[in-house]
């Protein structure tokens, strides 16, 4: 399960910066990198979005820093 969390984090990260690059610059790295391929670029798109979702679901296990106050905080 680790490997899926080191992909997914890398995949966040890869998709984070190149949507600040889109906002920044206007300029999408990840098309720019595999235009020529769009099945490709679909595909990373896909598993950006999955890596997201796969966040989402398992951040509150995984996250040290979620889980240490977690007991001073019980009464939320």
């Amino acid at each position: 399960m680790k490997a899926v969390h080191v992909v997914s984090f890398i995949l966040l990260v890869v998709g984070g910066l190149n949507w600040g690059l889109v906002g920044v610059a206007d300029y999408n790295l990840v098309e720019t990198l595999l235009g020529a391929w769009p099945t490709v670029l679909k595909v990373v798109y896909i598993l950006v979005g999955l890596s997201a979702i796969e966040a989402l679901l398992t951040h509150k296990k995984m996250c040290k820093g979620c889980n240490e106050g977690s007991s001073t905080t019980s009464g939320m």
